[in-house]
């Protein structure tokens, strides 16, 4: 992504606390855009300008889940969640939905109207 040009930071329980405040102060601001984490930021972290969450992996708490999601969206904005997952995944999805009474859609074709609506 840095090649590319994206401003990319990560974050997760391995750095100083000095080291975490300069990453989320920086991202804060904008300074970062994308912001790479561990489930370290699942709870607790309000960041208003995000929009979109992506999840490489679901969690290992199925709590954390909404947590995660629930970082994009934040003070009565849009938001979407994207869940990176294969097959082995399904079993997981499903008991999301049935513990959250949600339905968890496959990704639109056209993500950027619902992104950027």
């Amino acid at each position: 992504m840095t090649r590319d040009n994206f401003t990319v930071s990560c974050i997760h329980a391995g750095l100083k606390p000095s080291e975490k405040n300069d990453i989320m102060r920086e991202f804060r601001v904008g300074k970062t855009r994308v912001l790479i984490s561990t489930d370290l930021l699942a709870r607790g972290i309000d960041v208003q300008g995000v929009s979109v969450v992506i999840n490489f992996d679901l969690p290992r708490d199925r709590e954390n889940y909404i947590h995660r999601v629930g970082r994009s969206g934040r003070f009565g904005r849009k938001g979407v969640a994207i869940n990176l997952v294969d097959g082995r995944d399904m079993r997981e999805i499903q008991e999301l939905q049935r513990f959250y009474d949600t339905q968890i859609d496959r990704l639109p074709a056209d993500i950027d109207k619902i992104i950027h609506a």
